[in-house]
This record gives structure tokens, C-alpha cells and sequence, in this order.
């Protein structure tokens, strides 16, 4: 049996009366990259929300390393070892980069693995090494995603979710996000990712989902979803 970090079973999620995510099963197994695909508004952003506690699940169940933890709240989840880097990035634009990195270590108290972390940071992004003292309101785009990453990072998560990583930035930029996905995957990262890019996270992904309205409509290996009529048609304009 495959050891599944996170294990989705049924989940239904509603704003209001309105359903949103309909029966939704999905599973994570160690050493895996996930990739969740859709259009906009198909409920891509509301079940991460759901895992990480922000919205209420009112059916179904999930499961982190065996545990219930749809009832759990977020900081719990947090301390669990799930982390979550949502696509407005949430940065602290006043602090530093050194400081907004640190606030994702709140959950260690081993200052030498604060600082390994750290320097682990600085390797996977050098750019951030030289701006380290410059506030975030002052850095591009492409280089607060890079902080909005590497604090996720600070915690050491058992699992890693970026909800649309590659959003608003230019196509350079873009390549270097993805590379990062593809560098962080090569370190065994166990990672669940939703992007736009349809193809290169496809390409990216050992396993991919289509979600459309609220609904898994098709999943199986990245490769497999990239030759499937649906997902050309729909994704990729073939």
C-alpha cells in the first residue's frame, strides 16, 4: 500500500447554500508532486482553503498522515507540517526579506535549524541573499514570490501547497517559478501545486487532476493528462 501523506476522501465544501466542491477525492503519496489544474472558478483556491481549515468541510474527510484534520483549525494544521502559499503571496511589505522569511519559522525552536533553513533559502534564491535588508514592498513581482515561497519553506512542511505560484508574472519569470517547483520536487519535497500553466505543470506533476465546477472530472500521470483530448482542448487550444 502506498504511504499517502494527504488523502481526500468525498470532501464537500459550500459558501452560503452554494456548493462549490462536490465529492472531491484526491490523494498525495510521499515523494510525490500533485498538480490540480482547472479554470477559473472551478474551486481550485477553495480546497486548499479547505485542508488548511479556512473553510468548513460539511462532508467527507481528510487525511494527513493518517489523521482527521478537516475539523482541525489552521495553526493546528500549520504545526501538523502542511503549509500553504496562497497566490496573493500575504507578505509583510513594511519587513525585510529576512524578516518575512523568519515569520515562517514560528513553529521551530531549534535556532540552528532556523538558520540552515535560512541558508537553504538563500541557496535555492541567491537574489533574496542581497535584498535580505531591503523591505518587500520594494521588490518585483517575481522576487516576492521567491520570499512567499521560501517562508513556506522556513517550517520544514511534510507538505507543500502553492496555490497559483506563477499568477500575474511575466513569462521569465514564470520559467523561473516552475524551475523552482522542479528544484524543490528534486529535494523530495512532498508537493500539491495549482497553477494556470496547464503544461509545464503537467509536466512537472507525477499526477494531475482536472477539476471543473467544483468536481475531479479526470486524473492520472502528468504525461497521461497531457495527451488526453479533454485537457488539450480545454487547456491548451489543440
Amino acid at each position: 500500500m502506498a504511504d499517502h501523506i494527504l488523502q481526500i476522501r468525498d470532501i464537500k465544501v459550500r459558501y452560503s447554500t452554494i456548493p462549490v466542491i462536490q465529492d472531491l477525492s484526491l490523494i498525495v503519496d510521499a515523494g510525490e508532486t500533485v498538480c490540480v489544474v482547472g479554470a477559473n472558478g472551478a474551486g481550485k483556491s477553495t480546497f486548499l482553503k479547505a485542508i488548511m481549515g479556512a473553510v468548513d468541510v460539511f462532508n467527507g474527510k481528510i487525511l494527513f498522515q493518517g489523521r482527521e484534520i478537516q475539523d482541525r483549525k489552521t495553526e493546528e494544521v500549520v504545526r501538523m507540517g502542511i503549509t500553504y502559499v496562497p497566490e496573493e503571496r500575504m507578505l509583510f511589505s513594511a519587513l525585510s526579506v529576512e524578516e518575512n522569511l523568519l515569520l515562517g519559522a514560528y513553529t521551530l525552536n531549534d535556532k540552528e535549524r532556523i538558520h540552515e533553513n535560512l541558508q537553504f533559502i538563500y541557496t535555492l534564491f541567491p537574489i533574496l541573499r542581497e535584498r535580505r535588508n531591503q523591505a518587500a514592498l520594494t521588490l518585483s513581482g517575481g522576487e516576492q514570490q521567491m520570499v512567499a515561497i521560501g517562508r513556506g519553506l522556513m517550517s520544514n512542511p511534510r507538505l507543500f501547497m502553492l496555490d497559483e505560484p506563477s499568477l500575474g508574472l511575466a513569462p521569465r519569470l514564470v520559467d523561473e517559478v516552475l524551475d523552482t517547483v522542479r528544484r524543490l520536487k528534486q529535494e523530495g519535497i512532498n508537493i500539491l501545486l495549482v497553477e494556470q500553466n496547464v503544461r509545464e505543470a503537467l509536466e512537472i506533476a507525477d499526477r494531475g487532476y482536472v477539476l471543473q465546477t467544483g468536481r475531479i472530472v479526470q486524473e492520472g500521470p502528468g504525461e497521461e493528462l497531457l495527451k488526453s483530448d479533454t485537457v488539450r482542448q480545454a487547456f491548451l487550444g489543440i
